[in-house]
């Protein structure tokens, strides 16, 4: 889709400094802003470099104060607003237009008859980041002069500077940076420029959503130099921040390979997927792109060519859970099944007593440092293979992962970490300690665990229930034994049916816990439905307790951009989502909406009433979204009462792949095979 603002949206600074552009390179460093120019959060930047990638991630390129010379005319392009509220300079009043090609933002400013061009883009594989003007129409020439300010912070940081003074050098093309001995160098290059060193601290940047999150928002800045550039007619010039010393100068060549890669995701999800794409409409097309913004390197000693997802940005790391959810949407959907087997074998690497991590640490081994307080990454990760194996029949892989598998069902069998175990009164899985949050629902003040769900919450059976009837169905596929897991599904399928409360017409949201059972009205028993909608066994729900539970999800969660995580009777629902840490995890799964979910409300949706015209208009608000908050992708979360404003990160990977999937799962144009009767190849 063409997402383009005039000067109705860039003119209007309260609306243009709220719609978000964002980058990546591939490796988690990533550049991000504001169609305004404006910085108003600690996580924008032109250069955010994965240091130790894909994390380690740090700002060291943080504004350009760009100013235009063209005849008698000297104006700002750049806009900056202070500690005091000043607004200084303006430069989005010189804004005519802003739009994204791809996954690019683009500027057009017009000076009296001149009009400049922008673009900001990242060298896949590199930190690196390119930002060219050329000038497109015009009587004279232009004369620009940019001063670049920098950093040299965590991302999740701010910066008093103090006295600090950082070692500035000419180099050939630019400057060199060096925030002080022990730092990463890095370059500002512009081979068609004049530099002058600087060392000037600006002091005071407001950044205003930072203090609606309730968080510091005052940034130092340092500026350590000024490019003069000078454009004739149709001429580009370009500057150059990048962590290499000599980054390719040939600003031209670099697009067109960021352009090409963009092509290259268009053209694999055509191959793939033909029917579906020659129908798709254009914000499909634009999610498709998104998708790729999430996919990083993750290289290990045995798996050098290792690959992951990052959660979100601005400021999640790759989690074990975000992953799996998201890995069927951002890379089967999308025609990339190499990608999602390299996933796979990457994160089977992390297996570690039948369980992978919740999260990797920024410093330390990911090998020996990760965190696994989750009980269903490991369930998502089953799934996933099952998915990514109906998909490609790719019986070389599961004979290589099957052991891992057997192992996580041993492990959950026998127990593992924070009281993960099989019930075998009822089949049923159990989890939790105090002062530990599992599930995905895992907000945690101090030590308030916000949503403690100990028990058995129900889509971590709907989870463990479709892991057993994968592993029957795998082991059939390597003519290995099946019928414990078969048995063990058995048992499960029959414990189902505690969760059901026929007075209320749909599912207690856990079973034992310290209070009893938890009669909550949440979505997460949609995955009772969704999860194996595909699949031959028998379901979890009855058709009529489907359709019961479907129903009243619809009427008492469901929002344009997602599915509430409580309904709005319940006590403890909160509709807004804002304010300080404290405020805003209290509300995170209380109320507030979760975009993924409308993926699986989609699909169960689908799966019950095979209306694919109902099921599809559910999805059809996201296209309005993506011209909101992070432009051309879908945010993390939205406050519960209406107009349901997006919060939380802008870019979301698990909002992204499910509302992919789920558009890709109900417009199938012809009947899958019988995932049972699938020959592993």
């Amino acid at each position: 889709m063409t997402i383009t603002f005039g000067r109705e949206i860039c003119g209007d600074l309260a609306i243009a400094q709220q719609r978000e552009w964002l980058v990546t390179n591939g490796i988690g460093g990533y550049a991000s802003g504001t169609v305004a120019g404006l910085p108003t959060r600690g996580y924008h930047g032109l250069l955010v470099a994965a240091l130790k990638p894909p994390l380690d991630r740090t700002l060291l390129v943080t504004h350009l104060d760009e100013q235009v010379d063209y005849g008698e005319l000297s104006l700002p392009l750049s806009t900056t607003r202070w500690a005091d509220g000043t607004v200084a300079p303006r430069g989005y009043e010189q804004l005519e237009q802003f739009w994204l090609d791809g996954t690019i933002p683009v500027w057009q400013f017009a000076i009296a008859d001149a009009l400049l061009e922008k673009r900001i883009w990242m060298e896949p594989k590199a930190n690196t980041t390119y930002v060219s003007y050329r000038l497109l129409r015009g009587s004279l020439p232009l004369q620009l002069t940019v001063k670049t300010l920098v950093n040299y912070r965590s991302y999740h940081s701010r910066t008093q500077a103090g006295d600090w003074r950082m070692d500035v050098q000419p180099v050939e093309n630019g400057l060199k940076v060096l925030a002080w001995p022990e730092a990463t160098p890095f370059y500002l290059l512009a081979p068609q420029g004049n530099w002058a060193i600087a060392q000037e601290w600006y002091r005071g940047f407001e950044l205003a959503i930072e203090a609606e999150r309730g968080l510091s928002d005052r940034d130092d800045n340092l500026l350590v130099g000024s490019c003069r550039l000078r454009l004739m007619l149709g001429e580009t010039v370009c500057l150059i921040a990048s962590t290499e010393a000599k980054p390719d100068f040939d600003a031209a060549a670099s697009l067109q390979r960021t352009q090409s890669q963009t092509q290259t995701r268009l053209q694999q999800w055509q191959n793939a997927q033909p029917d579906l794409a020659a129908k798709a409409p254009d914000w499909i097309r634009q999610l498709v792109l998104a998708a790729d913004q999430f996919v990083v390197d993750r290289p290990l000693p045995k798996h050098p060519e290792g690959k992951s997802l990052l959660a979100g940005f601005h400021w999640f790391a790759d989690w074990g859970r975000d992953t799996m959810i998201s890995l069927p949407g951002l890379t089967l959907a999308t025609g990339r099944p190499d990608l999602a087997r390299e996933i796979l074998l990457t994160f089977a690497q992390f297996v570690s007593q039948g369980m992978l991590p919740n999260r990797f640490p920024d410093d330390g081994n990911p090998l020996t440092d990760a965190d696994y307080n989750t009980v269903d990454a490991t369930l998502w990760y089953v799934e996933a293979v099952r998915q990514y194996l109906d998909f490609s029949g790719d019986k070389t892989l599961l004979t290589e992962i099957f052991p891992v598998l057997q192992n996580i069902i041993h492990w959950h069998q026998q127990g593992t970490r924070f009281n993960i175990h099989l019930d075998r009164q009822d089949g049923l899985l159990a989890a939790g300690t105090a002062g530990v949050q599992l599930t995905w629902m895992d907000a945690k003040v101090g030590n308030w665990v916000v949503t403690p769900r100990m028990g058995k919450p129900i889509e971590i059976n709907a989870l463990w229930y479709a892991a057993l009837r994968s592993l029957a169905h795998f082991a059939r596929g390597l003519g290995q034994p099946s019928a414990d897991y078969d048995q063990l599904a058995e048992a499960t399928l029959k414990g189902f049916q505690r969760y059901w409360q026929p007075d209320k017409g749909y599912c207690f949201d856990v079973l034992g816990s310290p209070t009893g059972a938890d009669p909550s009205l949440r979505p997460n028993q949609l995955l009772a439905i969704s999860l194996g909608c595909d699949r031959d066994h028998p379901p979890l729900l009855t058709p009529d307790q489907q359709k019961q539970v479907v129903t009243i999800c619809g009427q008492q969660l469901l929002t344009s951009f997602g599915l509430r995580s409580l309904a709005p009777h319940q006590p403890q629902y909160q509709g807004h989502y804002g304010g300080d840490q404290t405020q805003r995890d209290s509300a995170y799964h209380q109320g507030t909406v979760w975009a993924w979910l409308l993926g699986v409300y989609a699909i169960a949706h689908y799966a019950v009433f095979r209306d694919c015209a109902s099921a599809d208009q559910v999805l059809q608000p996201i296209a309005h979204h993506l011209q909101t908050a992070g432009l051309g992708t879908v945010s993390e979360i939205f406050d519960g009462d209406a107009p349901f404003q997006p919060r939380g990160c802008i870019a979301q990977a698990w909002s992204v792949g499910e509302i992919l999937r789920a558009w890709t799962v109900i417009h199938q144009t012809a009947v899958s095979p019988d995932p049972a009767a699938i020959a592993l190849t």
